[in-house]
C-alpha cells in the first residue's frame, strides 16, 4: 500500500462504527467512512469535540452538523496551501490520502531534466495541478465543475503560483480528449481521476465501470513519444489494483514501461493502522 504520511496540517485520529475522526489544521472532523465497518471504542476525546459532524441517511445523502466551524479555512501540504469548505455529500474540497501521489510525480518531473508538460482530468480543486505545476511542470488542468475550477484557482493564488503556466479549462473530460488528439496536441504526464459517476456540463453521463477503459485508451494517445508518467485514481471498490495494471498495460505497451497499482492509505494515528481509500495506477518508465 502507497501510504500518505507526509502531512503536519492533516491526520486521522480515529475510526470506529462506520465513521473516521479527523483533524483538519486546528478543527476536527467526524465522517462517514464505507471502509470502516468495525466497531471499536471511542477513546480518541476528539469524538466529543468535534467541530464538525457529517450525518449519513438511511435514504442517502445527508447533512452537516456544525459546533464552531468556519465557513472557510486553510491547511498546508509542503509549499502548497489549500482552502476548505464543508459541501456537499460529506467533502471538504481535498483528498488527502492523494499527496502520496503528489509526492511520486512531482520527483519524477524534478528530475526529469527538460520541459514536462502535464494533463490533469477531473482535476477536482487542484491538488494534483498545484503540485505538478510546483515541481516546475506546465499544466492543463480540466474539470466540468466551474466552481471547482475557480476553487483551484484560489488554491493556486494560495500556494504562490498564480503566475504558473496552469490552463485551467471548465470542460468534460472525454471530449476535451477526443478535442486534443484531433489538434495533435501531446503530454509529457497524464493524470486522472474519475469520479464513480458523474455529468459532463451538458448532461453527458460518466459511469466508471463502462467508461474507465476506453477512457484510458483514449488518452494514451495523448502521450508524447518520450512520456514521464501516467496515473489513474479509482474510489470504486470494484476496481482492484489489479485491474488498474491490466488496463494501463494493455494501453501503454507499446512505450515499454512499468507498470505498479496499489491501494493508497492514510494512518490512523490512534491504532496505528492505515485506513484504505481507493487505489491509484501508476506508469512509468
Amino acid at each position: 500500500m502507497w501510504i500518505a504520511d507526509g502531512w503536519k496540517d492533516y491526520e486521522v485520529l480515529d475510526t470506529s462504527k462506520g465513521e473516521k475522526l479527523e483533524r483538519w489544521g486546528d478543527y476536527l472532523l467526524v465522517r462517514p467512512d464505507p471502509q470502516v465497518i468495525w466497531d471499536t471504542k471511542r477513546v480518541n476525546p476528539g469524538w466529543r469535540r468535534k467541530n464538525g459532524h457529517y450525518h449519513r441517511s438511511s435514504k442517502g445523502g445527508g447533512e452537516w452538523e456544525f459546533f464552531d466551524l468556519p465557513q472557510q479555512w486553510s491547511i498546508r501540504y509542503k509549499e502548497l496551501t489549500f482552502h476548505l469548505k464543508p459541501f456537499s455529500f460529506k467533502h471538504t474540497g481535498l483528498f488527502p490520502e492523494q499527496a502520496v501521489n503528489w509526492d511520486w510525480f512531482g520527483k519524477l518531473i524534478c528530475e526529469a531534466g527538460r520541459p514536462v508538460k502535464v494533463l490533469n482530468l477531473f482535476a477536482y480543486t487542484g491538488g494534483a495541478t498545484l503540485a505538478a505545476a510546483a515541481a516546475g511542470a506546465a499544466v492543463t488542468h480540466v474539470d466540468a465543475s466551474k466552481g471547482m475550477v475557480n476553487w483551484a484557482k484560489e488554491n493556486a493564488v494560495a500556494s504562490g503560483l498564480k503566475d504558473a503556466p496552469i490552463r485551467w479549462l471548465v470542460d468534460d473530460c472525454v471530449k476535451f480528449v477526443e478535442r486534443e488528439i484531433r489538434r495533435g496536441n501531446h503530454y509529457d504526464g497524464i493524470i486522472m481521476d474519475p469520479p464513480s459517476y458523474g455529468r459532463g456540463p451538458k448532461g453527458e453521463i460518466w459511469k466508471i465501470e463502462e467508461s474507465i477503459h476506453p477512457f484510458i485508451r483514449l488518452c494514451s494517445q495523448l502521450l508524447s513519444d518520450d512520456p514521464l508518467f501516467f496515473l489513474v485514481n479509482s474510489y470504486t471498490t470494484g476496481l482492484a489494483p489489479a485491474v488498474l495494471t491490466y488496463m494501463i498495460s494493455l494501453e501503454l505497451k507499446r512505450f515499454h514501461g512499468e507498470v505498479e497499482s496499489q491501494e493508497i492509505g492514510l494512518p490512523v494515528k490512534e491504532t496505528g493502522l492505515i485506513l484504505p481509500c481507493g487505489a491509484s495506477g501508476r506508469w512509468t518508465r
